[in-house]
């Protein structure tokens, strides 16, 4: 039920951002679920190779990447129900509080990938890898974006250039971290759990 302190558009059932971006997020999420379709599949053609590399991995640095970037959301998110409201500067500081809990994210990719590469579980390792670096590889790539963009839109909240009128483009941006979010959260138990 809408009130009257809530923006019109929200009422009315306004789809955030704008369509390009809908179709740009759908675009991407073709791709990744291509990937995860190679994976599953592949996983079912090598069972006892996926579950025994598996075992190389460290879940608890999984879950904690996953913690991380689900704070980073959660964050953008309450970021943008500040500039909904025409309280931007309140909503660069959960923008950078998102970039604070994305870098953990970061921290914890570059350190994973680092401890795999030193114990020779490069791509060429065996099948499982060549997909586990192809996935998040991508991933980590959306994410460095991702951040990017949130900063970008931190500033722009600092310079107070988004209110309730006009937060269109600060939506599309906050709308492509959840697609990252998203995309991990499916990743983290596909790579990291299920066998």
């Amino acid at each position: 039920m809408c009130t009257s302190a809530e923006p019109s558009e929200l009422c009315r059932g306004h789809l955030p951002g704008d369509l390009a971006m809908w179709f740009f997020i759908l675009a991407e999420l073709s791709v990744f679920a291509i990937l995860i379709l190679a994976f599953t599949v592949t996983q079912a053609l090598k069972p006892q190779m996926f579950s025994d590399s598996r075992l190389l991995l460290a879940t608890s640095t999984g879950l904690a990447m996953t913690l991380s970037l689900v704070t980073a959301g959660l964050f953008a998110a309450l970021a943008q129900a500040r500039v909904r409201r025409s309280r931007p500067r309140h909503g660069a500081v959960f923008l950078w509080l998102a970039l604070l809990a994305a870098s953990v994210y970061v921290v914890l990719k570059v350190t994973e990938y680092r401890h795999l590469l030193a114990s020779g579980l490069g791509m060429e390792h065996n099948t499982f890898f060549t997909l586990y670096w192809i996935l998040t590889g991508f991933h980590f790539l959306h994410v460095l974006l991702g951040m990017f963009i949130l900063g970008w839109l931190a500033e722009r909240c600092r310079r107070g250039l988004y209110d309730a009128a006009n937060h269109n483009g600060f939506e599309c941006g906050v709308l492509y971290w959840h697609m990252v979010d998203l995309v991990w959260v499916v990743l983290f138990p596909l790579v990291y759990v299920l066998n």
